[in-house]
């Protein structure tokens, strides 16, 4: 019997650039048809930290060299890594799927999310996007009234807003393709941040949601048996770098609590994995996330690898 998986494709798994992005996706893709071809159904969300710094980047260049082109908010740079993110991603699935035997359509749902105006991320922003920087990169930076931050010591990064996500606009189309036996990318880079003002209008707020905050919404919405939350480590760790790392099979939320609390998780790293994975497998009985590798998805289904949190 299949399970219903939500699946959090983390960035290396989409590349830093448009070249980057068509090689990786091909590779991707592989992973998530093995899973389909295993009779699990599949829902596939992404993250757009690079993507979505890029499209600022080149908007704000654009408006600066001619004014008669307004600066584009960050909900609808958001939109637009939607967009070609899942172009490439539905187009390379549709052909893995097809050379594999596997009749199953692919649609990107372009997907909003809605936030809170009052959520306190908004004065705090913490969400880095866009490429690394060096240290003089960042300083200039934050001349220009950007705010910056270190990221996991991988160098230093832009960062915006990130408030929590509280409800999927389009989660009845989700549902009904996912019924239909389809296959839908949706929530692309934490979805596109909304929230309501007068009468029925969604009006677009300056932020990133953090796309494993997202996804675990989307998998609870969706009644999923397994979150995957895919990065570039096999297994989630303790005293990451050290002499004593640990790397761990299992986790139960209160463990999972504790060694949050030791400040053993990197913020905008591997925390927000751990902290949804955590939400998720609290939500329902018999929930799991699972955090692994790319490559190790279908072997971390089959308990083979990656590290489980369930209660």
């Amino acid at each position: 019997m299949g399970k219903r998986i939500v699946i959090a494709l983390g960035g290396n798994a989409l590349g830093k650039n448009l070249p980057e992005q068509m090689a990786a996706v091909k590779h991707t893709v592989r992973a998530i048809a093995d899973l389909i071809e295993e009779g699990h159904e599949v829902v596939v969300a992404h993250g757009n930290g690079p993507q979505v710094g890029m499209i600022n980047i080149a908007m704000t260049t654009l408006s600066r060299e001619d004014p008669s082109h307004p600066m584009a908010p960050m909900s609808v740079c958001t939109a637009m890594s939607q967009g070609y993110i899942g172009y490439d991603l539905q187009n390379a699935l549709r052909e893995e799927l097809l050379n594999r035997g596997i009749h199953k359509s692919v649609a990107t749902i372009l997907t909003q999310v809605e936030v809170d105006p009052n959520d306190p991320a908004f004065q705090n922003p913490t969400k880095p996007i866009g490429t690394f920087m060096t240290e003089a990169e960042a300083e200039e930076m934050r001349r220009r009234g950007n705010t910056v931050m270190e990221d996991a010591g991988r160098g230093w990064r832009r960062c915006v807003a990130s408030p929590l996500p509280k409800a999927i606009v389009e989660i009845d189309t989700i549902r009904a393709l996912l019924a239909a036996g389809q296959i839908a990318v949706a929530c692309g880079g934490g979805g596109i941040p909304v929230y309501r003002t007068e009468g029925n209008h969604l009006k677009g707020a300056g932020a990133v949601i953090d796309k494993d905050f997202a996804s675990e919404l989307l998998a609870e919405e969706l009644d999923a048996d397994t979150l995957i939350i895919l990065t570039a480590v096999e297994k989630v760790a303790v005293n990451f770098g050290k002499p004593n790392q640990l790397w761990l099979d299992h986790l139960t939320p209160q463990e999972a609590r504790d060694y949050t609390a030791q400040g053993q998780f990197a913020p905008g790293s591997m925390l927000p994995k751990v902290q949804a994975a955590v939400k998720f497998a609290e939500s329902k009985p018999g929930r799991t996330a699972l955090i692994t590798l790319l490559e190790k998805a279908k072997d971390g289904i089959a308990g083979k690898t990656g590290t489980a949190i369930s209660q």
